[in-house]
C-alpha cells in the first residue's frame, strides 16, 4: 500500500499537446506545496533522456517517484502520454495500492487540434506532424472505465477548477514548510 487515506492521486493522460502539463502546471499553481508534479516527460526524456518504448526504465522509474512521493504525505499529479500498452500494468497498481483518493482523467483532444498546440510549444521545431501522426493514440484509455475523459472544448481555467473539485484538492490546505 502506498501514500495515505489523505493523499491525492491525480493521474492526467493524453496525447502530445492535449494540455495535460498546462493542467498539471495550473493544479499546483492553485494548491501550493505539499503536492508533487510527477511528469513523464521530465523523468524519461530529461533524467533518464530514454525514448517511449514497452519496458522502459522510465516506467519504473515514474512509479517510485510517485510511490515515493505518496509516502512522504505529498499529493501527486501524474502526467504524460502514458500509453495503455506501455504503462497501463504499472498505472494499474499504483491505482490500487494508493490509500486515497484516486482520480484519473484522459484529454482528448482531436489530432487536428494537437496539431495547432503543437505549433506553440518549445519542441515544435524538433517535432513535425508526420511524428505527432505516430505518436497519436485516440481514446488510449485505461481498462475499467477508471478514467473521466475532458474533451477539448473545456478551456484550460475550467479544467483546472473541475479537477481541484472533483479531487477535492480546492478544499485541502497546503503545506506551509
Amino acid at each position: 500500500m502506498v501514500g495515505t487515506s489523505e493523499t491525492r492521486l491525480v493521474l492526467l493522460r493524453g496525447n502530445s499537446a492535449s494540455g495535460k502539463s498546462a493542467v498539471a502546471a495550473g493544479i499546483r499553481e492553485r494548491f501550493g506545496r505539499g503536492l508533487a508534479l510527477v511528469s513523464q516527460d521530465n523523468l524519461r526524456r530529461i533524467v533518464l533522456r530514454e525514448r517511449d518504448l514497452p519496458g522502459g526504465a522510465n516506467i519504473g522509474l515514474i512509479d517510485t517517484v510517485a510511490r515515493y512521493s505518496l509516502d512522504a504525505g505529498y499529493h501527486v499529479v501524474l502526467e504524460g502520454i502514458l500509453y495503455a500498452d506501455h504503462y497501463g500494468r504499472m498505472l494499474q497498481q499504483l491505482i490500487a495500492d494508493h490509500r486515497g483518493h484516486t482520480h484519473c482523467y484522459y484529454l482528448d483532444v482531436p489530432f487536428a487540434e494537437t496539431l495547432i498546440r503543437h505549433a506553440t510549444k518549445p519542441i515544435a521545431d524538433e517535432v513535425d506532424e508526420s511524428q505527432l501522426r505516430e505518436w497519436y493514440r485516440p481514446l488510449d484509455l485505461l481498462p475499467g472505465s477508471v478514467e473521466s475523459v475532458i474533451d477539448a472544448d473545456s478551456v484550460l481555467a475550467a479544467t483546472v477548477v473541475r479537477i481541484m473539485n472533483d479531487t477535492g484538492l480546492d478544499r485541502l490546505p497546503a503545506r506551509e514548510d
